[in-house]
């Protein structure tokens, strides 16, 4: 497979179309190439557009799709309506190109992506979905997609990462790098596969085990097989005993249904007399049918004739009328033809005359044409010219002069004011000047926005002082405020701690006098057991208000605690409030103090005084280039009234000429189709004269064809006389009278023949019948059928009882048999399927496992094996000081670096140095590219960075190699890199450039 072109449109950064032809020079003299350009220029995608035009997928995002690009912002160039990819390679069987495209609809909205592959021997696309491109490309090409990118454009980055690897971390990336992620699946198939066969014998023992349990012992099978044998026995004697029966009854139904049938018959034969005594009347008509059927023939030609002779001179009067018609249409036709043309016209010229009218009309029309054409080509000429002036021609060329003059008139008048206007403009150099008048008003304008911000940053630290200002007092009032407020707060709340033991005293107080209240003489005291109660009554006085002083107490103090925490989150709000308004002061004086110092310097020679006003300044620099420009249009405008008026004199000249020959032609002709008229009339003429000579041949054979009839039918008139007087009719008229239809005929005559053979068929199955009846009764016996099935319903009770007991004794011996024999074909089947599942047993043993991790291994250390081969076999043509090798027992779990300038030393590649890593690196991807590409022959090849990391003589070596891999496979070989020295030593290189707004350009150098 080689890739042969790359051809791309607005993709990523690269804006416009471009090009990459491998088959053109320079890359046909050198096929080692390098893609050079800074970083974030576009050179991965040419890359990109490679998998995009064949797969539809890029390295860095994946498939392609209409929402990826939406969502992503990738692929499509910023600002632009569509984009392609396309890519023309050659594999074994042809060249083709594949390309990929997508564009915006009207609406805005982007369309899904397109796909197509050409052949390029026919020119043609092949028939295919945009989906099944990707497939197409790939039974083309003979790669996948993994396989394409592994093997044609190869990344540096996975290698560097696959030295340094563990084990398990090499196997897994080994495993992405040559997509041998199958064998992982193959061992956990096996496990899986062992494990579902050995299921079903489990499950196939488990069957056998419950069947078994299913069947009958000895003892119950011979009891039943005794028992089946005597109710066979007594089932035959009845079946024979009811056969009998069945036999004697189906005779006695017999002899009753022949009776049916014999009075059945004697019905019929009566129905058919009837209707043969109908049909006698029908019977005469037919018999004088068939005394001049021999005849019939002749009779039907004499009245065919005698019709045709009526239509003939019917036809022959039409013809003579329309003879008529069309004479009178030849006469009006002539004199149509005659006012047509304005001359009058004989029957023999008229073709000519309008021949030669048609010419005359046609000349003047072309004539008046082609003014009409001058007339526009001039007015177009007229309007580019004065495309500067808002002016348009109207109907009235001399008005529109008039104005033009004066619009001449006022535009020089204006020029002259704005020249006054513009003495310190050099009016010959006015480009020049509107560039200087809009630096100068770019710079102004600048200079009004850089001081409005220097304003803005005074006003902010003003702002900002006054803020301070205001804070100020607050910060030292209130710590003394707070502080008053703290000492008030501890005083109230040890005044409520005093309340409030006052409040429980209160309490337990009233708790004993409540009981004191209650105490009787003669009972005894809960408390003390005393009978007699001194103290029972005159109780003591409680205080009053303490519960109204508590409350208001513990009011007070809420209200006094939040406004201390009110109070403090205040001051720390000023306190922060300050800080910051501090810093932001420094911070403004700072850049004040800087934009006033650039400001100084950049616009100084625009502060011609104290104070600039910048706003009139930059209208001052706006109305200079306004008028500048107004006299620019006016300078435009001029020259184009000077152009124009010319062109109005000559087209006035042309309407007036023209004018003349539409007068001429509307004196001939007023019609809008003069070949359509003409050609209309000669065509009516012509058919005119065609229709009188038609008519006239049609005439004369009309009137042939009735004399020849007229012979015919005297003649057959003579024969039939005869023939008719000896079947006893007198005209011809009569016979065919008594001639039927023929349809009517052969109705009767089916009718006859049906009523005959319907009556013989009658009398014959009469026969038949009385005879089978009395051959019946010979057999009949004396029982009645109702006693012969009183018999018969018995013997079947007994009959079905028997046979129901014999049933199930049948069911239940089969039913053991069948059980015997499934038990039996379940083990032989088992032995089958223990034999069957042997090879996946062994295969589960040798490679399966429930993550197949097993057989991954095993797989994925065969083809390290291959892959460090042959990256060996690279590796030594880039550098004969190292090979690579897998880590024996004891070392770091990476890949081993041999270093045979050090006698064969085994290094971890971990300790290589960057460009070390980079040449080992190189070798494997080669090696992969060789791997992957076995079945396939791959003659491009593009090798993304990582050459920065090399010594000048270990890259000069590498390209070395590179240029020999180059020249030894015809390979076309890119490399995409940075490195300035690669740069120098390719000569062949394709660059990329930035242009600003982050779009990008493309070269091919040589």
């Amino acid at each position: 497979m080689k890739i042969l072109k790359i051809e791309f449109q607005n993709i990523n950064s690269l804006k416009g179309s471009h090009e990459i032809d491998f088959s053109a020079a320079p890359f046909t003299s050198s096929s080692l190439f390098a893609i050079t350009g800074p970083t974030g220029s576009g050179k991965s995608t040419i890359l990109d557009v490679i998998s995009l035009a064949l797969f539809n997928q890029v390295p860095r995002l994946g498939r392609i799709s209409k929402n990826e690009i939406l969502n992503k912002g990738a692929i499509l160039t910023r600002n632009q309506k569509e984009a392609s990819a396309k890519v023309t390679y050659e594999s074994k069987t042809g060249i083709f190109t594949s390309e990929w495209t997508i564009s915006t609809a009207s609406t805005g909205n982007l369309r899904e992506y397109n796909m197509f592959i050409y052949d390029l021997a026919t020119g043609k696309p092949l028939d295919l979905k945009k989906s099944e491109v990707p497939a197409k490309n790939e039974e083309l090409i003979g790669l996948n997609y993994n396989q394409f990118i592994k093997s044609v454009l190869l990344a540096q980055g996975e290698f560097a990462q696959f030295l340094r690897a563990k084990k398990d971390e090499r196997g897994e990336l080994l495993e992405k790098i040559t997509g041998t992620g199958i064998y992982r699946q193959v061992g956990i198939r096996a496990f899986q596969k062992f494990k579902e066969a050995n299921a079903k014998i489990e499950d196939r023992r488990k069957e056998i085990e419950l069947l078994q349990k299913e069947l009958l012992d000895e003892e119950q099978l011979k009891v039943l097989r005794k028992s089946f044998q005597e109710k066979e026995e007594q089932i035959s004697p009845l079946e024979k005993q009811i056969n009998e029966l069945e036999k004697s009854l189906d005779l006695k139904k017999n002899i009753r249904d022949q009776q049916r049938q014999i009075a059945e018959q004697e019905k019929l034969k009566l129905e058919v007399e009837q209707d043969w005594k109908k049909f006698e009347a029908e019977n005469i008509l037919l018999q004088k049918h068939e005394e001049i059927q021999l005849f019939a023939e002749e009779l039907r030609a004499w009245r065919s004739h005698t019709e045709t002779l009526n239509d003939l001179q019917k036809e022959i009067s039409l013809t003579v009328q329309k003879e008529e018609e069309v004479e009178k249409g030849i006469f009006n036709c002539l004199k149509e033809v005659s006012d047509f043309i304005q001359a009058n016209s004989a029957a023999e010229e008229v073709e000519d005359n309008l021949q030669r009218f048609l010419k005359n009309i046609q000349q003047l029309q072309q004539a008046r044409k082609e003014k009409l054409s001058s007339y526009e080509n001039l007015k177009r000429q007229f309007d580019l010219e004065v495309r500067e002036v808002p002016f348009q021609l109207n109907g009235d060329l001399e008005a529109s002069e008039k104005k033009l003059l004066e619009m001449q008139f006022l535009s020089r008048k204006k020029m002259e004011g704005l020249s006054s206007c513009l003495e310190n403009i050099d009016l010959e150099e006015a480009g020049e000047e509107k560039l200087r008048l809009k630096r100068e008003l770019e710079k102004a304008r600048l200079a009004h926005k850089k001081f409005g911000a220097i304003e803005t940053l005074s006003a902010e630290l003003l702002k900002n002082q006054k803020e301070q200002e205001e804070l100020l007092p607050h910060l030292q009032n209130l710590p003394k405020d707070l502080e008053l407020k703290q000492a008030q707060a501890a005083t109230l709340s040890e005044r409520l701690e005093k309340l409030q033991l006052k409040q429980h005293n209160q309490v337990l107080q009233a708790s004993l006098e409540e009981h004191r209240a209650h105490l009787k003489d003669g009972e005894p005291c809960p408390l003390c057991g005393a009978l007699e109660h001194p103290f029972a009554k005159d109780l003591p006085q409680q205080e009053t208000g303490l519960r109204e002083e508590l409350k208001t107490t513990e009011t007070r103090l809420k209200d006094l605690q939040s406004k201390i925490v009110a109070e403090k989150t205040t001051l720390q709000h000023h306190e922060q409030r300050n800080s910051a308004l501090q810093k932001e002061a420094r911070r403004i004086e700072q850049e004040l103090s800087l934009q006033k110092s650039e400001f100084k310097e950049e616009f100084s020679e625009l502060m011609t005084a104290e104070e600039v006003n910048w706003e009139e300044l930059c209208a001052g620099y706006e109305e200079q280039m306004q008028q500048l420009e107004t006299h620019q249009q006016e300078d435009r405008k001029l020259k184009a009234i000077s152009a124009g008026l010319p062109l109005i004199e000559e087209l006035k000249l042309v309407l007036e000429e023209g004018k003349g020959i539409k007068e001429q032609l509307d004196s001939l002709y007023t019609g809008n189709n003069i070949q359509k008229d003409c050609l209309d009339l000669q065509n009516r003429w012509i058919e005119f004269q065609h229709n009188k000579k038609s008519l006239a041949r049609q005439k004369a054979d009309l009137e042939q064809k009735l004399i020849t009839r007229r012979s015919q039918l005297q003649e057959l008139e003579k024969e039939l006389e005869l023939k008719i007087k000896e079947k006893g009719c007198r005209s011809i008229s009569e016979a065919l009278e008594r001639l039927l239809p023929e349809a009517r005929y052969v109705e009767l005559r089916r009718q006859r023949e049906e009523l005959t053979s319907r009556n013989k068929e009658i009398r014959s199955a009469l026969k038949t019948l009385n005879a089978q009846l009395e051959k019946l009764r010979e057999n009949e016996v004396e029982a009645t059928s109702e006693e012969l099935e009183q018999k018969l319903q018995e013997k079947r009770t007994n009959l079905k009882n028997i046979t129901a007991e014999f049933e199930e004794l049948r069911r239940k011996i089969r039913n053991d048999e069948e059980l015997q024999a499934r038990i039996k074909k379940i083990e032989q089947s088992l032995q089958s399927e223990k034999q069957h599942i042997r090879r996946w047993e062994l295969l589960n043993q040798l490679i399966g496992d429930a993550t197949g991790k097993k057989f991954n291994d095993f797989a994925q250390d065969l083809s390290l094996s291959q892959l460090l081969r042959l990256a060996n076999i690279r590796l030594k043509d880039l550098s004969d000081r190292y090979k690579i090798d897998k880590p024996e027992a004891g070392e770091d779990d990476s890949l081993v670096a041999i270093d045979e300038h050090m006698g064969g030393q085994r290094r971890s590649v971990k300790t290589l140095s960057g460009g070390e890593t980079f040449i080992l690196s190189l070798s494997m991807a080669l090696a992969l590219s060789d791997l992957a590409s076995k079945n396939v022959e791959i003659n491009s090849l593009f090798i993304d960075e990582g050459f920065g990391t090399l010594d000048p003589e270990t890259l000069d070596q590498t390209l070395t190699t590179l240029e020999k891999l180059q020249a030894e496979s015809s390979k076309t070989i890119g490399i995409i890199s940075h490195v300035d020295s690669l740069k120098e030593r390719i000569a062949t290189q394709v660059r990329l450039k930035r242009n600003g707004q982050g779009y990008s350009s493309l070269e091919v150098t040589s």
